[in-house]
C-alpha cells in the first residue's frame, strides 16, 4: 500500500487546480491511499472529492500546524507531494522526513514578468506543471480537466432564487475577486448587463460583494442578485446550470472550468501568462480571454492590489464592454 500526502494550503482556485493530480494519482497508481493537507477554511472543497481518502487541516487558533504534523507523523506516509512550496510546506516535509516531490513555483520568472515585463514563463498551464511534478511516478494527464464535487444537499432549487430560472437559460456573472485590481468596476458590470438586456443574468459573489451587486442589479429586472446568499457549494450549483459564465481571474473561474461551463474570462492587473487561465478538456467547452494585452504596466502583481498602483486602472477601465457582450452572445449562439 502506497500512502501519499499532498500539500496545498490555499486558496479556492489553487486547490481546485490540484484536482487533476489527485484524480490521476488515485486512478493510475495501484493500491494507493491519498491524503490532503490544507487550511481548515478550505476543507469543504476537498471533503466531497471521492479521490481523496482523508483530508487533514490546520488552523492557527484551533489546530496549529505543529500539532497537526505530530499526528501526521503517525500515518507512515511513503511519499509527500508539495504543491504549495513555501516555508510551512518545507516545515511539514522536514518534520515527516520522507521522500518529497516539490512543485517549482517559478518565483524568479514571475518576478521578472511583474517587475520588468520580461517573459520567461513556460507556455504551459499550471495544471500541466503540477502534473509534471509527479511525472517520475509515471502519471499521465487523462485530459478530463478539473474536478469540483458539489454535495447533493447543496444543489439548490433555482426556483427559490427566481421562478424564471426554471424554464429559461441564464448567464452567471461572478462579480467578485479577492483583490480590487482583479475586478471590473460595478458601473462597468452594470453597463454590460444593460447591453445583455434580453438575457437572464445571475450575479454570484460573497457578502463583501453585496454593495457592488446592489448597483449592478439596477441594470434591469433581468438581473438576479444572489451575492452573499449561499455557501460556496450552493453558489457552484448555480454556476453548474449556467449557459455561460463571466468571471474574473479568481477561484470561481476555476470552479466554472471544473463544472465544464463555457467561460468569458476577464483579466485586469494579472495576466494569463502566469498559466492560470481556464483549464478545460480538449473536447470540452471553450473559453474567451478578455484583457488589455498592450498595456505596459501589466502585470503589476502576480496576485493583485487593493487599488491601481498607477492610479488610472486602465487594465479594467479601458476594457470594452461591447467586446465582452459579443463574446457572451457568440457562446450563446453556438451552444
Amino acid at each position: 500500500m502506497q500512502k501519499i500526502l499532498l500539500l496545498r494550503f490555499s486558496s479556492i482556485g489553487d486547490i481546485v487546480l490540484t484536482s487533476p493530480v489527485v484524480r490521476c494519482l488515485k486512478t493510475q497508481l495501484p493500491n494507493v491511499e491519498i491524503h490532503f493537507l490544507t487550511k481548515k477554511t478550505f476543507t469543504s472543497i476537498l471533503d466531497a472529492n471521492p479521490y481523496i481518502d482523508q483530508v487533514h487541516t490546520f488552523d492557527k487558533d484551533t489546530q496549529p500546524l505543529k500539532q497537526v504534523v505530530k499526528a501526521l507523523q503517525k500515518e507512515q506516509y511513503t511519499l509527500l507531494i508539495d504543491l504549495h512550496k513555501n516555508l510551512r510546506s518545507w516545515y511539514v516535509a522536514r518534520q515527516l522526513g520522507i521522500k518529497t516531490i516539490a512543485f517549482n513555483k517559478l518565483n524568479l520568472q514571475k518576478w521578472l514578468l511583474t517587475q520588468f515585463k520580461i517573459d520567461k514563463m513556460p507556455h504551459l498551464h499550471i495544471v500541466d506543471r503540477y502534473l509534471d511534478t509527479v511525472r517520475e511516478l509515471n502519471i499521465k494527464n487523462d485530459d478530463k480537466g478539473l474536478d469540483y464535487h458539489i454535495p447533493p444537499q447543496d444543489y439548490i432549487d433555482l426556483t427559490t432564487l427566481d421562478q424564471r430560472l426554471t424554464d429559461q437559460t441564464f448567464i452567471v456573472f461572478v462579480i467578485g475577486a479577492a483583490h480590487a485590481t482583479k475586478r471590473l468596476p460595478a458601473s462597468k458590470i452594470k453597463s454590460i448587463c444593460q447591453m445583455l438586456s434580453k438575457e437572464l443574468i445571475v450575479l454570484i459573489g460573497g457578502k463583501g460583494d453585496r454593495e457592488a451587486a446592489q448597483i449592478i442589479e439596477t441594470a434591469g429586472n433581468q438581473v438576479i442578485n444572489a451575492c452573499g446568499q449561499f455557501n460556496l457549494h450552493q453558489s457552484a450549483s448555480i454556476v453548474d446550470r449556467a449557459k455561460v459564465v463571466i468571471a474574473h481571474d479568481t477561484g470561481f473561474m476555476h470552479i466554472a472550468a471544473a463544472l465544464k461551463r463555457p467561460i468569458v474570462s476577464i483579466w485586469g492587473n494579472t495576466v494569463p501568462k502566469f498559466g492560470m487561465y481556464p483549464y478545460l478538456p480538449s473536447n470540452g467547452p471553450k473559453f474567451t480571454i478578455i484583457e488589455q494585452p498592450t498595456l505596459t504596466c501589466r502585470p503589476c502583481s502576480k496576485i493583485g492590489h487593493p487599488q491601481c498602483p498607477k492610479g488610472h486602472f486602465n487594465c479594467m477601465n479601458q476594457l470594452d464592454g461591447a467586446t465582452i457582450v459579443e463574446a457572451v452572445l457568440d457562446i450563446l449562439d453556438n451552444n
